[in-house]
């Protein structure tokens, strides 16, 4: 699996978090994927998992790791 992670803006967040809401995709709040539904606030941003369909893992996160 690779992983993938992708630094967007508050309203884009928005945006792609409804879509994965909307189209039901499994997401996570964490990596390990033991937050299922969630997102997470780390880094004083926003964050969430999900799979892409070949099995890799996307990011999309609102603030840099610090």
């Amino acid at each position: 699996m690779q992983h993938n992670a992708f630094l967007v803006d508050d309203d884009l967040f928005d945006r792609a978090h409804s879509r994965l809401v909307d189209w039901e995709v499994t997401h996570w709040a964490d990596p390990q994927m033991t937050r299922p539904g969630e997102t997470n606030t780390e880094h004083g941003g926003r964050g969430v998992y999900f799979k892409d369909p070949a099995g890799h893992a996307i990011e999309l996160i609102t603030r840099p790791y610090l």
